[in-house]
């Protein structure tokens, strides 16, 4: 129980913290963009369905796309139904939310887990310097949740779990089908005019 009410204390402690210090007008409007990227996991779905498209990137966007359904099925299908978690708004009403209320259960948030499964995945299978780029914006996607007022920070935490786990069921699935799940992507980095193969060094 002491627990509870800590984590509790914790999570809405949070939200206004970043109520009453971090908003702006400026970065109000940026990270309503970024939550709307996120809705529905349009962005990643896209970046899946865009991988496919390329022949030797196409293992990546299948196994990106399988997470994305695994992680819909795990965290929209089943633990939000399972926990049943109220949004913080519908708890605390001092709080001020700053887009349309979800009418969903919060716990885990649905963006941070799709956003995280799939950047896992295409950690696996992009160039480091894309990877990053990855992970940055599943960041800025599951803390437009926080700011904008609709999830606390552990349903946070939890989608990350929740879209790790994702990427892992699905980097084995995918595994099971074919060889070097890992391996970094390199057909999308150019090659240098004139040079060798590492079979004809």
């Amino acid at each position: 129980m002491i627990t509870i009410f800590a984590l509790n204390n914790f999570d809405i402690g949070v939200l206004y913290l970043i109520q009453d210090s971090l908003r702006s007008p400026i970065l109000t409007s940026f990270l309503e963009f970024m939550t709307d990227l996120g809705n529905n996991g349009y962005v990643w779905i896209a970046l899946a369905v865009l991988l496919m498209t390329i022949r030797k990137c196409r293992k990546a966007g299948l196994t990106t796309m399988l997470a994305l359904v695994i992680n819909v099925i795990l965290a929209n299908g089943i633990l939000k139904h399972l926990v049943q978690r109220p949004r913080p708004f519908d708890t605390y009403g001092g709080l001020q939310v700053l887009i349309h209320r979800p009418a969903d259960w919060s716990f885990p948030s649905g963006h941070a887990s799709a956003s995280f499964a799939a950047a896992f995945v295409l950690y696996h299978y992009l160039p480091k310097k894309f990877s990053i780029v990855m992970f940055v914006l599943a960041a800025l996607i599951s803390f437009s949740r926080l700011y904008l007022g609709v999830h606390y920070p552990t349903d946070v935490f939890a989608g990350v779990f929740v879209g790790y786990f994702s990427a892992w069921l699905s980097e084995k699935i995918t595994g099971f089908f074919g060889k070097d799940t890992g391996t970094k992507v390199t057909a999308i980095m150019a090659k240098r005019p004139g040079r060798k193969s590492a079979e004809n060094a």
